[in-house]
């Protein structure tokens, strides 16, 4: 569970990024959030995540203040409790698949669960591919590495910003059809930054931002009805 507050960011400059936003996001649901450019859909999700500091409000991550904690706790908590999955892979082009989802865990200081690792690379179709580097596979099988990187270390929380941006229809589809069996079968909470009504309709929820504030909460989203509401935002 995440609890964003009465969150402000104000970014150098004066630019108010997100004024006074207060949203949750429940166990075991996926939201998408969506708004027109620079209405502050990156900068929630990066203060929701402990990426980024609000400048008032509070966000409660795994039952914690996440704004009251020191970077060293403050990174502790994200390596225990969070998941990220972004536009571009990241992935180390030098390691193996194996390798690149076991790395957080290592660098973490804690003992990757190898057996754990194995199901997920099966789950999200590349048993068998442990060996290959990143250069060896497709844009849609390194998405789909950083998936399940992002869930190894069994995370309360995944963040996605964009996480189909780079990909084609097809591979988009696939890698949102493993972050809904990720919520449905596993638990996970799934909170994903988007611009494609079609991404959005795979989620539970979306939530609309305009201006730095919340425009809009659907509930049992479709592509149609979330392509009308961004078009009614940027009118």
């Amino acid at each position: 569970m995440v609890e964003v507050v009465g969150v402000t960011k104000v970014h150098p400059g004066g630019v108010r990024a997100l004024d006074g936003v207060t949203v949750g996001f429940g166990q075991g649901s996926f939201t998408a959030v969506m708004g027109p450019s620079g209405s502050g859909k990156s900068t929630l999700l990066h203060c929701a995540a402990g990426l980024d500091r609000p400048t008032s409000g509070q966000v409660v991550l795994a039952g914690q203040d996440i704004g009251a904690l020191r970077e060293p706790k403050l990174t502790a908590v994200r390596r225990a409790h969070v998941g990220f999955v972004f536009q571009s892979f990241n992935l180390v082009d030098s390691l193996s698949v194996w390798d690149n989802v076991l790395l957080p865990q290592q660098l973490a200081g804690a003992r990757p669960d190898r057996s754990w690792a194995k199901e997920l690379l099966a789950r999200v179709g590349l048993a068998g591919r442990e060996k290959a580097r990143p250069g060896e596979l497709s844009g849609g099988q390194q998405q789909r590495v950083a998936l399940a990187r992002a869930l190894a270390g069994r995370p309360e929380v995944i963040f996605g910003d964009e996480p189909t941006g780079a990909l084609d229809l097809s591979t988009g589809r696939e890698v949102l059809g493993l972050l809904r069996r990720f919520v449905d079968e596993l638990g996970a909470t799934v909170v994903m930054v988007t611009h494609d009504p079609a991404a959005a309709g795979w989620a539970d929820r979306v939530v609309f931002l305009a201006d730095g504030r919340i425009a809009d909460d659907m509930a049992a989203p479709t592509a149609e009805k979330v392509a009308t509401r961004m078009m009614e935002l940027t009118r």
